[in-house]
């Protein structure tokens, strides 16, 4: 055992008394952070606009500031990208993290000095909890790989900004720089498809014991990886691989592939990074819910799903949600966040401590009809349908068909597999009976003939790959949407349709 992974036991069990702490206190440290974050920002552009100074509690805050998205704030935000201060905290960001916005085009997501911390300390948390667990260290001693943005960053006004992968790269500590690759010469390439093949090259002979990144696009560096080596898995290429971490997506739809590349399972840790702040982290090896990161400069309000669209639909604090209730996600930060809608929903498993479930977006959902499917209900009808059928999933979305050729209307699964269901008939018709377990609208539109049972559209393996390329958005934090109300995403891939 090496110097480094002796020196993290120590260190991980410090973090874990200091997580246990706050992790029973969620409610009082959640008050606290409240108080203040709005005694930090009363004098701030926007702490005057909302009277920041009569907000002595939190209904009168959620009388004063409304819930609001980047498209409703974006006043606020082009400020600060013209280099005015004291707009939404307290003086200038540290940086922008650059983002894909939908109607607003690029998004500019302020990190302060404040809040930039918080994401370096809940991905270090993740890691040291999970060697308090289990006393596995041996990853430290290793190489390392986090495929991840260019960390080249731009100025906006003064101001460092490129993606929050790229940022963070910046404040990895010293003690973890020369176990990680790739060169920044190699992260530094914006060409997605020659990165990764690079990334291959740099990485084939080295000891890789931890590797991390959205699953879709460490699936395909492993491919990439087999098909150069020539080797059958990744373990007889990296037979010390010790841990996966990820985030972004929901991990279930890729495990049975990633465990067909790897030859093995490996163990894995969840993160839930974004932009806007480090929100939760996978804290237990036995379960998959996510600690809510309650003590990171972050005030969360839950909106039920089922109501975010109405007028006035119910704001909530931690103290008062209800467990398997679906919750649209409202952040206030020290970021200079203020109840702002992140666009996710989650779902708590667990309230002592808090811990919850990434359900999917509240604006990427499939209800041409009023059956308003939602991301974990198709994914966990393909991870079930596919188990059942000894299927591998490369990726996969959802998308309406209102008006076939012939019939009714129906739901259309758009596919790419790595290994067919073993007979796809019984696999679609199995997929489709599940997916009506999981929504009983769904079944309601099927027994009452508005919908005929689903179809499958099978993809070439590469083909949201190509989508992706089409689209700019091929590699770095980028993800293929599960869900639309639309057609325009199937109608692009029928480009790739198996032939």
């Amino acid at each position: 055992m090496g110097i480094k992974s002796l020196a993290s036991r120590p260190l991980a069990w410090y973090t874990k008394r200091k997580v246990d702490k706050w992790k029973r206190q969620a409610e009082e440290t959640q008050e606290a952070i409240f108080s203040s974050l709005i005694l930090k920002a009363a004098k701030t552009a926007f702490g005057v606009d909302h009277k920041f100074d009569a907000i002595q509690d939190y209904d009168r805050f959620r009388e004063n500031v409304p819930v609001r998205d980047y498209e409703q704030l974006k006043s606020y935000f082009d400020r600060l990208v013209t280099g005015e201060a004291d707009v939404l905290w307290p003086g200038k960001p540290m940086y922008f993290s650059k983002t894909s916005g939908t109607t607003s085009g690029v998004k500019y997501i302020p990190i302060t000095s404040d809040s930039m911390p918080h994401h370096i300390e809940a991905a270090r948390n993740a890691l040291l909890l999970y060697i308090a667990q289990t006393g596995h260290a041996e990853f430290v001693d290793g190489k390392m790989i986090f495929l991840q943005g260019s960390p080249v960053l731009t100025k906006t006004k003064g101001i460092d900004t490129g993606r929050l992968s790229g940022i963070v790269a910046h404040h990895i500590p010293s003690y973890l720089q020369k176990n990680r690759l790739p060169g920044f010469e190699t992260n530094s390439i914006e060409d997605w498809e020659i990165k990764v093949d690079t990334i291959v090259t740099e990485t084939m002979g080295e000891d890789m014991r931890l590797i991390s990144g959205i699953p879709s696009w460490v699936q395909h560096y492993f491919e990439k990886l087999l098909d150069r080596s020539g080797k059958d898995s990744i373990k007889d290429l990296f037979p010390n691989f010790k841990l996966f971490v990820y985030g972004g997506v929901n991990f279930e739809p890729y495990r049975a592939r990633f465990e067909k590349l790897i030859g093995r399972s490996v163990p894995g840790i969840e993160t839930y990074p974004a932009s806007e702040g480090f929100i939760a982290f996978q804290d237990d090896q036995n379960s998959p819910s996510l600690l809510l990161n309650t003590d990171a400069g972050i005030f969360f309000e839950f909106i039920p799903a089922d109501k975010f669209f109405e007028e006035n639909p119910p704001r909530l604090r931690l103290h008062e949600v209800e467990i398997g209730t679906n919750y649209a996600l409202v952040l206030s930060t020290n970021a200079g966040l203020w109840a702002y809608s992140i666009g996710d929903t989650v779902k708590f498993t667990s309230k002592n401590p808090y811990k919850i479930l990434v359900t999917g977006r509240i604006k990427h959902f499939t209800s041409a009809f009023g059956e308003h499917v939602i991301a974990e209900e198709v994914e966990g009808a393909m991870q079930e349908a596919a188990a059942s059928q000894g299927a591998e999933i490369i990726e996969f979305t959802v998308a309406p068909q209102i008006s076939p050729p012939t019939g009714l209307p129906y739901h259309e699964w758009l596919v790419a597999f790595a290994k067919k269901p073993r007979d796809e008939e019984a696999f679609v018709a199995h997929l489709d009976i599940l997916l009506q377990q999981k929504n009983i609208y769904y079944k309601d539109l099927i027994a009452g003939k508005i919908l005929q049972p689903l179809k499958i559209t099978s993809l070439q393996k590469e083909a949201f790959n190509h989508y992706m390329k089409s689209q700019g958005k091929l590699g770095g934090q980028n993800k293929v949407p599960r869900l639309s109300n639309d057609r325009k995403i199937a109608d692009a891939l029928g480009e790739w349709m198996e032939k």
